[in-house]
């Protein structure tokens, strides 16, 4: 009796030594950085050679659930597929479905949750189901609990890692987009006696696909812009780029906006193959002739206030990328003798909701536009902006807004 006692003993004592070798195995893996790969082999082994468990099925989540594991079964489970019921198991239990195949195969199912989210489930059983012996999966259960959970957090925290590197590479790509991005933008806009130029930005993104652009041609004329390439994100802003690019070549040969239009929407074809498309509002400022020329190719129609009325700059052709024949207008006109206040806008702003799914009325600008005309030009965008801000309550802005407010003040200058 003595003997057998210690027989059993001895037993015991060799099947806690295999238990913490294993473990200790398993931490000096994940200390070593092995691959999931590596860490489902050993896991495997521990369970199948040293603990004798029959058969195994490991589920992981990974945007979907799958099978990361299994051995021990049949040719029936080589397209073994998650059966939503586990989802309702949420601590270990003998496996009892009313329906699906696990409950013919499987003895028990241990989940592993962190912070009440399942991560992974683990098909326990044993080959030879005629034994009447205890099963190594229930014998060991505590064990494979442990020994699961430490498996399953480690291969989590890869996950975890892997993520925050891609996350901190793709970070770093929209930074360095975003200050590409600021650098298309000018930085001086005028601010004297005679004319006010000021400008805001606020990406949906890091990055967006709006754009806008004023240039010094000479000591009395300037030509801006206001762009809005389609979709959002780092394509758009790329687009923009190459649209910037070209606008600032091209103004080193010619100053017509019609050609200038023109050669712009050949560039926006053979860069998009029209997928995309662009709406540009584009003008030139000649302050010695007090004129103000401009080509609207589909976009929001810039508001003119001059003479306490207003006037919507919508002139001009369809977007840019659609066609490659272009039907080009003649470049609009507009004469004037006495100061004006012009506002350029990207259609962000005008999309913007209220929780009542309404939108921000050009009623409403033009009477932030009507009482501010004559404070500065960056006081009437950021009061555009607080309202835009006060009507869409909590909800965020549904695109990227630029805004680009232009005054002409003194004539004589």
């Amino acid at each position: 009796m003595n003997e057998e006692r210690s027989k059993i003993l001895k037993l015991q004592k060799e099947v806690k030594d295999v238990k913490l070798n294993a473990l200790l195995e398993i931490t000096k893996a994940i200390n070593n950085n092995f691959s999931t790969a590596q860490l489902l082999d050993l896991y495997q082994e521990i369970l199948e050679n040293r603990l004798g468990v029959g058969k195994l099925v490991l589920f992981s989540f990974d945007e979907d659930w799958s099978c990361i594991l299994k051995y021990g079964i049949s040719e029936a489970f080589n397209h073994i597929q998650f059966e939503n019921e586990l989802l309702e198991i949420n601590e270990i239990e003998t496996i009892s479905f009313s329906k699906g195949n696990f409950s013919k195969s499987f003895e028990i199912v241990v989940p592993v949750f962190h912070k009440q989210i399942p991560l992974a489930y683990v098909l326990l059983g044993d080959v030879n189901e005629e034994k009447i012996e205890l099963s190594a999966a229930i014998k060991h259960l505590p064990y494979i609990q442990t020994l699961t959970n430490i498996i399953v957090v480690a291969i989590e925290n890869k996950k975890l890692f892997k993520q925050n590197i891609q996350r901190a590479q793709i970070n770093k790509e929209l930074e360095l987009a975003q200050n590409m991005q600021q650098m298309l933008f000018p930085r001086e806009l005028p601010n004297n006696a005679g004319l006010q130029v000021s400008a805001k930005y606020l990406p949906h993104q890091q990055v967006g696909g709006d754009y806008y652009d004023f240039i010094k041609l000479n000591n009395h004329e300037f030509v801006f812009c206001m762009a809005d390439v389609s979709g959002k994100g780092v394509a758009a802003a790329l687009l923009m780029s190459n649209i910037q690019a070209t606008l600032h070549s091209l103004l080193n040969y010619t100053h017509n906006l019609k050609d200038i239009v023109i050669e712009l929407n050949r560039r926006v074809l053979s860069n998009t193959n029209r997928e995309k498309f662009v709406s540009l509002f584009l003008a030139k400022l000649n302050t010695k002739s007090q004129q103000l020329t401009y080509i609207n190719a589909g976009h929001n129609a810039p508001v003119l206030f001059y003479e306490n009325k207003f006037s919507e700059l919508v002139k001009g052709s369809s977007l840019l990328g659609i066609t490659e024949n272009l039907p080009i207008p003649p470049v609009e006109t507009f004469n004037y003798s006495s100061e004006f206040t012009l506002v350029c806008y990207t259609d962000g702003l005008t999309d913007t909701n209220n929780p009542q799914e309404e939108n921000i009325a050009l009623e409403a600008i033009k009477d932030i536009i009507r009482n501010n005309h004559k404070n500065a030009t960056d006081f009437i965008n950021n009061a555009i902006i607080f309202y835009a801000e006060e009507f869409k309550g909590e909800q965020d802005f549904p695109d990227d807004i630029a805004l680009l407010t232009l005054k002409v003040t003194d004539l004589g200058f």
